[in-house]
C-alpha cells in the first residue's frame, strides 16, 4: 500500500515506520528534519513538512497523491515557544483530514491519546480530542487509536522511568497509587498494523496492557527488571509536587502539571476492545 506517516522519527513514528517498511509497504514520510529520515531509511520517500506552519489544506495535497493510506502520529508532551498543542495536535490535523477527504485517501490512522474523550481536562488531552472529533465526523474510513503510557527501551518516557527505578528511596505524588495501564510499543504497532487490513472501520481503540496497576508498582516492576530490590516509596502531597511542577518542567518536560494532573487522573482503559481487535491478548509488563 502507498501509505504516508508524520513524524517517523519520533518514538512512537519511528517503530510504525520501521514495521511498514518490514511488511513491504511504499512509505512516504512527512519530517521537518529531511536527512534525519535519509540516514535511517535510504530508500524512502521523504517530504519536508512543518507541522506549525502546515495548517492549510492546500499544502498537503500534492502529498496525498498517489497515498492510499494516511498515519498520523504527531505528538508533543509538552508545548514550547513556537510547537503549541493547537497547532500540532489540532489545527494542521485537520487540515491533513481535509485535504485527505479531498484526494480520496481511503483510510486515516490517528494516533491520539488515552484520556482524549468526553472526560479531557487539560490542554493536551482537549487538543487530541478536537481532531478526533473532526475525523469522526468524515465519511472515509479511520480509526482513533488511543494509547496509554507506550514504553519501549528507546522511549524517552521510558528512560526516564527506568532512572526513576534505579534509586532505592523514591518520593513519589500520593504516593504512587495512581491508576496506570502501560502498553508495549510492538502491541501499539501490531494495532496499527491491524488498521491496515481490517473492513471494521471508524473505530475508536484504547490500547493499553493488559491490567491497570499503581505507578508505584510501575517502577517497582522496572527495579525488578535491573535486578534490584524493593523500592521505598516517599508519598509526596499532590498540592505540593503541583507547586514543584510549575519550576521543574523547565528542567524535566514531563514533570509539567499538566501531565501531574493528568497522573492524578489515571490513565486505564478495559483492554478486551484492542484484545479482540488484535485476536490476542497485550503483552504482560514490563
Amino acid at each position: 500500500m502507498n501509505i504516508l506517516i508524520t513524524a517517523a522519527t519520533g518514538f512512537i513514528g519511528r517503530h510504525i515506520t520501521s514495521a511498514l517498511i518490514q511488511q513491504g509497504h511504499d512509505v512516504t514520510v512527512c519530517a521537518r528534519n529531511v536527512a534525519a529520515v535519509k540516514n535511517k531509511w535510504p530508500e524512502i520517500k521523504v517530504e519536508r513538512v512543518d507541522f506549525v506552519s502546515d495548517n492549510d489544506v492546500s499544502a498537503w495535497l500534492d502529498r496525498l497523491n498517489g497515498i492510499e493510506v494516511v498515519i498520523n502520529s504527531v505528538g508533543i508532551i509538552h508545548e514550547s515557544a513556537k510547537q503549541t498543542f493547537a497547532a500540532l495536535h489540532t489545527a494542521t490535523p485537520i487540515a491533513l483530514f481535509k485535504a485527505c477527504e479531498k484526494k480520496g485517501v481511503k483510510k486515516i490512522i490517528q494516533l491520539s491519546a488515552l484520556g482524549a474523550d468526553e472526560n479531557a481536562m487539560v490542554p493536551y488531552q482537549l487538543s487530541k480530542k478536537a481532531a478526533d472529533d473532526y475525523l469522526k465526523k468524515l465519511s472515509l474510513d479511520w480509526f482513533v487509536l488511543r494509547p496509554s503510557l507506550v514504553y519501549g527501551e528507546d522511549g524517552t518516557s521510558t528512560k526516564f522511568f527506568n532512572l526513576m527505578a534505579s534509586f532505592p528511596l523514591l518520593p513519589l505524588v500520593s504516593g504512587g497509587k495512581q491508576q496506570i495501564q502501560p502498553v508495549h510499543i510492538d502491541d501499539l504497532v501490531d494495532v496499527v498494523l491491524a488498521c491496515l487490513s481490517s473492513v471494521e472501520t471508524q473505530q475508536v481503540i484504547d490500547v493499553v496492557g493488559p491490567e491497570s496497576m499503581a505507578f508505584s508498582e510501575w517502577i517497582q516492576q522496572l527495579r525488578i527488571k535491573k535486578g534490584k530490590g524493593k523500592i521505598y516509596v516517599i508519598p509526596v502531597p499532590y498540592l505540593m509536587m503541583r507547586i514543584v511542577s510549575y519550576i521543574a518542567q523547565y528542567f524535566i518536560p514531563l514533570l509539567s502539571p499538566d501531565n501531574l494532573k493528568m497522573l492524578q487522573q489515571g490513565n486505564v482503559s478495559n483492554s478486551q476492545v484492542m484484545s479482540k481487535f488484535l485476536g490476542r491478548k497485550a503483552r504482560v509488563l514490563p
